[in-house]
Formats: C-alpha cells, structure tokens, sequence
C-alpha cells in the first residue's frame, strides 16, 4: 500500500472563530495551533499547510493561571548595548493582549517558512468584533477542566 500525500487541490481551508473569554492561555494555543497545523484533519501531512484559519476574539479576556501574571516574563532586544526588554504577562495583557496571545501560538508552530505560512492564516483580535463575517466561520469550542 502506497503513502497518500494530499495534493494542493485536495487541501480545503476552513474557518474557526474562537471566543478567549475565561480560557486558559496555554489551553486556547494549543488548540489554536492544532487547527492552524491541520492535525485535526485526516489529510494531515507535516510537510504541508492542510490547516485552517483560525480568528480569536476576545484577547483580552483570556484567563492566564497560576502566579504567571506577575512572575512570567517575555523578554525582546532591540540588538543595541543595553537593548533588552522585559515586560511581564499582565504587562502585555493590559497593553497588547493580542500580542501575547498570538506569541503563545506562534510558539507551537515549527520554526521554519513552513510554520510562517501556517501563521498567516491566524487572526488575533482583543474584542468582540472581527472583520471577516464574509468567510462564514464556524464556531470553535475549547472544552476545559475547572481552572
């Protein structure tokens, strides 16, 4: 029995809308990133972008658990002596949630130009409202234990 690998034509690309109020981070990226890889579709195949696009409303409502609001950090460099920034994740949570919440997602991609075209496909948005009502997307629900 031959391998099946998915042909561009057989590749369709859905779209999920996903509501963050009260999710927990980690929960909500990982979910995220499974439908943006594609693994929840029989013609997965790691070597191309069968996923979906993926559009999160509600930034900056996401829940983040445990003392990581204080004492987790994310740190970026401007690439000067002395350049380094460190903000924490209630920091970014007030300011940019939609940073930080697409930080969280485009961390569990691969790493490469393969993972960059996946990461396209995701749409970050701190309310309520998101301009792509055209594309019809279907509601996505993150099911979580008691946080």
């Amino acid at each position: 029995m031959r391998t099946y690998s998915p042909k561009p034509g057989d590749i369709t690309h859905a779209w999920h809308v996903i509501d963050a109020t009260d999710v927990v981070l980690g929960r909500l990226a990982s979910q995220s990133a499974r439908l943006l890889r594609g693994k929840h579709k029989a013609i997965y195949a790691p070597h191309m972008d069968t996923g979906d696009y993926v559009v999160i409303v509600n930034a900056a409502k996401v829940a983040v658990s445990g003392s990581k609001r204080e004492n987790e950090f994310h740190y970026r460099h401007s690439g000067h002596p002395g350049g380094l920034r460190k903000e924490s994740v209630g920091q970014m949570l007030e300011s940019k949630p939609e940073k930080l919440v697409e930080k969280a997602i485009l961390g569990m991609l691969p790493h490469n130009s393969l993972g960059k075209s996946m990461g396209r496909k995701l749409k970050v948005y701190a309310g309520a409202e998101h301009p792509h009502t055209a594309q019809q997307p279907q509601p996505f629900t993150i099911d979580q234990i008691a946080q």
